[in-house]
């Protein structure tokens, strides 16, 4: 597969010579070396998308329609290759792989069919004296930053409706997970979408990298998927040139659990909310608040569940939870459990790393946790399950909320009422009733506070990556 930098249709060393390590967590062994820009290729990729931009934005909407349908099923032609390429950067077992590809396809075909419904209006103004004519043009090239976590989706998610929209974009991959990223964009130029409008550009210095993409004239949007501490820093440097931004940030999806919920398929959806993808998701369930007269119960059967959990390479037969994605995430983490259990949490299940080569770290389930702990308050991205008792609702609400996180939320409850009215009341972008999993390219995917701004997915989702244009008109 190609390793370099793919810029302008054509894939070429960067200018400083560099190259980066790709790591494989189950191993910590270096898999393979791609190429590493600098701030000048960063230029020349901004260049390249611009260059081309303006006449695929002329293009019919129907045409760039049936390219991003061609790339959705070309990725899914590439299934199995795509998931192997996941499993062995990421380190997610390999079903979930499977999964990611066939959630980062559906984004190509959703958006081929939202590229020929982006509507205008047309009015008359209440004084009479005009028509009012409204359209919405693509914003031109989009620079776009994507985590780790997802290495195929994370790109799909931005790439499908900024190219829908009539956009070019440039790419900055994730240092540990860059191999999905440059094989996705192959595959998008081999399904028919013109060489340019894609442009990929792995970083040793992202900083300096990201400094020199929004500081070019061309580019006039950012769309990045990462923490909340680096959407700060980006958000900042965006605002210089007044660029528009779509933030999906970091999470503390609170889960929880009334007394007349069914346990079983809490746990069911528990084990869902928080175990998918190795754990390492911004909507991953991070703190349990589970009532009273069922917190024993919950506590037991999803530490019953979590043990039976496989924990193995992603390739391996049967495996569940891969490795974390470094050592230092593991570390970071087992920081989190033992400082819990300092404040009088009591280990349920696991509780330590796994000794061996790779990163892993075992499931684990904590009772009786404080909602002061460190843990409650910290995106854990890993294994582990920290379970919070309550009996007042009002209290615990507030309790949810008290995090500046607003991405995700689980509410488990057989009353449809009070389900319906604590989700209302939940700070968060989208909640689950009933239900441990939510993400769909159909619906707005996106967070309230510092989880984000805008929205991915969805109609929403082309608009952001689309100007409002105002023609007050006579005739």
């Amino acid at each position: 597969m190609k390793t370099d930098l793919l810029i302008g249709g054509q894939w070429r060393a960067g200018t400083g010579g560099e190259r980066i390590d790709v790591v494989d967590p189950s191993t910590g062994e270096v898999i393979e070396t791609v190429a590493a820009g600098v701030a000048a290729d960063a230029t020349a990729a901004v260049d390249a998308a611009a260059a081309v931009q303006p006449a695929w934005a002329a293009t019919a909407p129907r045409v760039r329609a049936e390219i991003l349908r061609n790339c959705w099923q070309t990725l899914m032609e590439h299934t199995d290759e795509l998931a192997d390429l996941i499993v062995k950067e990421n380190g997610k077992p390999r079903s979930d792989a499977v999964g990611e590809v066939s959630y980062a396809a559906e984004f190509f075909r959703w958006n081929s069919e939202e590229a020929v419904r982006i509507h205008g209006s047309i009015g008359m103004a209440p004084g009479g004296d005009k028509r009012i004519i409204v359209q919405h043009p693509p914003m031109g090239v989009v620079v776009i930053v994507t985590p780790w976590n997802f290495p195929a989706a994370m790109i799909t998610r931005k790439l499908a409706p900024a190219l829908a929209a009539g956009n070019a974009v440039v790419i900055k991959p994730p240092a540990e997970t860059p191999l999905t990223a440059l094989r996705v964009a192959e595959l998008c130029e081999e399904a028919g979408v013109p060489g340019g409008l894609i442009n990929v550009v792995a970083a040793n210095d992202p900083g300096a990298w990201f400094d020199a993409a929004v500081d070019h004239k061309a580019t006039r949007m950012v769309s990045f998927t990462g923490s909340t501490a680096v959407g700060r820093l980006l958000l900042r440097k965006s605002a210089d040139r007044v660029l528009k931004t779509v933030m999906e940030l970091g999470g503390n999806a609170p889960f929880i659990v009334f007394d007349d919920a069914d346990i079983d398929a809490a746990v069911e959806g528990a084990m869902v909310a928080k175990m998918r993808h190795s754990a390492e998701t911004c909507t991953a369930a991070n703190r349990f608040y589970a009532h009273a007269g069922v917190a024993s119960e919950f506590t037991a059967k999803l530490a019953a569940a979590m043990s039976q959990v496989k924990v193995g390479n992603g390739l391996g037969e049967g495996v569940d939870c891969g490795p974390m994605i470094t050592a230092k995430a593991v570390a970071n983490m087992h920081g989190l459990v033992e400082a819990a259990l300092a404040n009088g949490a009591t280990a349920e299940l696991g509780g330590k790393p796994i000794d061996g080569p790779g990163f892993f770290y075992e499931p684990t389930v904590l009772g009786n946790v404080a909602h002061h702990s460190p843990i409650a308050g910290e995106e854990i991205f890993g294994p582990i399950a920290p379970v919070i008792s309550f009996t007042d609702t009002d209290q615990m609400i507030a309790e949810a909320n008290d995090t500046e996180m607003g991405l995700a939320a689980y509410v488990y409850t057989e009353d449809l009422r009070r389900g319906l009215q604590v989700s209302e009341r939940l700070q968060s972008g989208m909640v689950g009733l009933n239900r441990g999993a939510m993400s769909d390219p159909a619906a707005p995917f996106g967070g309230m506070k510092q989880s984000g701004l805008g929205r991915e997915g969805a109609s929403e989702g082309i608009y952001e990556f689309c100007e409002t244009q105002y023609i007050a008109a006579n005739w």
